[in-house]
């Protein structure tokens, strides 16, 4: 079992703007285990404005869980793996650019350069998918990443078969669960629901 206390996280958010409040949730429920939280942003969940939240918004409730600064930049990121800043790298909400960026090994924005920073000291990434193409064109990505050492998942299944038959979401609330199982080199089970 894990010591919170003594774990750093580095909590990483990208567009997936309709699932931010659960994931929120989940910060939330991450800071009270009394873990280290280092929120980090894309620019996309930095900056845009949206029908769920004002980016102010979602910027200061992400600050306020996490009792820090967010990490927007690129800049920022970079010393995650030199200075070995965190024990586990959390992308929740892990959209469909970005899961395909990971597989392809790009790291041009501050959550994939932050995910490569850190897989450099073979250290835990745990991803929480939401994409309306989960099931389709990034279906390859997701086996590409799932096959690959660190990386690990959160529960996820389709949200929407009947409307968006190719949509996967993650389950948020099982992201403490999944970090654990990270932190101690598993995948959590099962992995789909």
């Amino acid at each position: 079992m894990t010591e919170w206390k003594s774990v750093r996280i580095g909590c990483a958010m990208t567009g997936s703007f309709c699932t931010f409040r659960k994931v929120f949730q989940a910060w939330q429920a991450l800071a009270e285990t009394g873990a280290a939280l280092t929120p980090i942003m894309s620019q996309a969940a930095y900056e845009s404005d949206t029908r769920f939240y004002p980016a102010a918004e979602a910027r200061r409730i992400f600050r306020e869980i996490c009792g820090r600064e967010i990490w927007h930049t690129i800049v920022e990121t970079e010393p995650i793996g030199p200075k070995k800043l965190l024990d586990l790298l959390i992308i929740a909400p892990c959209t469909g650019n970005t899961l395909a960026k990971l597989a392809a090994g790009i790291a041009d924005t501050p959550v994939t350069l932050a995910a490569k920073s850190h897989l450099r000291n073979g250290r835990p990434v745990l991803i929480a998918p939401s994409t309306n193409d989960g099931l389709g064109r990034n279906a390859e990505n997701l086996g590409k990443l799932q096959a690959m050492r660190d990386f690990y998942f959160v529960p996820y299944g389709q949200d929407a078969p009947e409307g968006k038959p190719a949509s996967l979401v993650s389950y948020f609330d099982r992201i403490p669960q999944a970090a654990q199982g990270a932190l101690e080199g598993r995948q959590i089970q099962p992995l789909l629901i």
